[in-house]
């Protein structure tokens, strides 16, 4: 982690827009959050949808019918498996290998992440970090499926290939952004976590899912990243923040009175000196975005930074390591909506830092 990350309440998002067009995306991203700059996914698109993106590459991908899956059971598929645990040997072995790999995003796949590395290239100054995004590597295992509709988590061949995959598309992104020498943010968008504990995951364990997040996260760090996990939902927080995350992002405005029932997790997270994204602005329910305002959403936001100096720590150290965000994507929102969380996050954050 970079030892002296601090970002002192500067807005971030979370990483989707209700638009149908890149560059317009990354304009109002700029304009918006130009310390933390993003690249912005369009659900408008199918192939940005949050397993879609990060499929390309897999061993065994087949598209039948719009239907994305792993098919293990023709005579390719050992081949194909071979075939991509050695590329991912050859960039393990040397990282110079790791552009041209088979892990590199393609523009097609992923064009929001060029249109911010030209939104980079033509700002006027450096900002003050950069932040990327991936599908977590539980969620995706446990999102794709053979050709039987089995998620692939269930298989240890399979979820291995899996979680090496998704972790070198993440050094991938690291590896693009570090070139503007400023600190480089990568969020594992994890929503699959909040099923984690209950009956749909029964025969998941803690040690299945934090051996997941760990390979990513190591192949952040080796890259000098800072690892984020975002869940816009409840979860079992002390997987989360017993975690090498550099980063914790939560649903600050929902789920507050969940994250607080783990004090002596959160009081080591902050020990360390890492960083809590603040989902204080509502994106789940319209009629909550329509009601709250910034004064509403600082009064709130103030009485839960209340709760966390009950633990030993000032207010001035809780907002050193803090980000505002959204609580969650805003992609499935009609876009005048969606402007009112882009406007509520970054006057929230002016407002906290005065």
């Amino acid at each position: 982690m970079t030892p002296d990350f601090k970002p002192c309440g500067l807005p971030a998002w979370i990483g989707s827009l209700p638009l149908d067009e890149h560059k317009t995306a990354a304009r109002i991203m700029m304009d918006h959050t130009p310390d933390i700059p993003l690249w912005i996914q369009l659900p408008h698109f199918k192939a940005e949808g949050m397993i879609a993106q990060f499929l390309p590459g897999m061993p065994g991908l087949r598209i039948d019918d719009g239907r994305r899956f792993i098919q293990t059971g023709d005579e390719q598929f050992d081949a194909e498996l071979l075939e991509f645990f050695e590329a991912y040997m050859r960039v393990v072995n040397d990282a110079g290998e790791l552009p041209g790999s088979r892990f590199a995003i393609a523009q097609k796949d992923a064009p929001g992440f060029f249109e911010l590395l030209a939104s980079l290239d033509a700002a006027a100054k450096p900002p003050f970090a950069v932040k990327g995004q991936i599908t977590g590597p539980f969620t995706f295992a446990t999102g794709v499926t053979d050709q039987n509709g089995r998620a692939i988590f269930y298989d240890d061949q399979l979820r291995d290939a899996a979680v090496k995959s998704i972790a070198l598309k993440a050094r991938w992104q690291v590896n693009q952004l570090k070139r503007y020498k400023v600190p480089v943010i990568l969020f594992l968008d994890e929503p699959g976590l909040t099923g984690f504990g209950s009956s749909a995951f029964i025969s998941v364990s803690r040690q299945d899912v934090t051996a997941c997040l760990e390979e990513v996260m190591a192949a952040i760090h080796i890259e000098g990243g800072l690892a984020g996990i975002h869940v816009c939902g409840n979860a079992e927080w002390p997987v989360i923040l017993d975690s090498s995350a550099d980063i914790v992002s939560f649903d600050a405005y929902s789920f507050f009175d969940k994250f607080i029932l783990y004090p002596k997790e959160i009081k080591k997270f902050l020990a360390a000196g890492k960083t809590i994204a603040w989902g204080i602005v509502p994106t789940g329910d319209i009629a909550a975005i329509q009601k709250e305002s910034v004064d509403s959403l600082v009064a709130l936001w103030e009485s839960e930074v209340r709760q966390i100096e009950r633990l030993g720590f000032d207010r001035s150290l809780i907002l050193a390591q803090s980000l505002i965000t959204p609580s969650c994507g805003t992609g499935a929102l009609p876009l005048e909506v969606a402007e009112r969380v882009i406007r509520l996050t970054r006057e929230v954050s002016e407002k906290i830092r005065v």
